[in-house]
């Protein structure tokens, strides 16, 4: 029997402190977020609508606030 407890779908969400707060399905892209902050080579980010870009900018600001608890147990 799985005790975990149930984790919602972020349909809509936007901010990275939100999908985390609510305990929110969310797929690590954490690894490439250190990557983006820490290389010298310029980024384009080319993405459709509705592909993460709100989201990722969400994480880099939570990120450059420090707000380490929002990081446990992903990959940065």
């Amino acid at each position: 029997m799985n005790t975990s407890p149930k984790r919602i779908l972020p349909v809509g969400v936007q901010s990275f402190e939100k999908l985390r707060d609510f305990n929110a399905v969310y797929v690590d892209k954490t690894e490439y977020v250190y990557k983006l902050v820490h290389e010298v080579t310029p980024f384009f980010l080319s993405r459709p609508r509705r592909f993460g870009k709100s989201l990722l900018l969400s994480t880099l600001r939570a990120y450059w606030e420090g707000k380490k608890e929002l990081f446990n147990g992903l990959a940065i």
